[in-house]
């Protein structure tokens, strides 16, 4: 299994959508949108609470976009 390393762009990127408990929108490779917050990350897999309660486990080979923010499609910065 891959070590985790906190240190790519794209897991800092996750880890600030944890911390500050954003809503983001998941587009899986499958066509399929997930909206929601990240509840956290590993090194394979995204945990996805959405707006009804579930909770949802997201294979990262399985997402093709993350869009982050209160106005979801238009892009916003992020502390990298």
């Amino acid at each position: 299994m891959p070590e985790f390393d906190t240190g790519l762009p794209s897991t800092r990127f996750i880890q600030t959508l944890i911390r500050d408990k954003q809503s983001v929108e998941i587009q899986l490779l499958v066509n399929n949108k997930l909206s929601g917050t990240v509840a956290w990350q590993d090194t394979v897999s995204i945990l996805l609470n959405d707006s009804s309660g579930k909770t949802v486990l997201i294979w990262k080979q399985a997402i093709a976009t993350i869009a982050a923010g209160s106005n979801l499609g238009e892009p916003e910065d992020f502390e990298a």
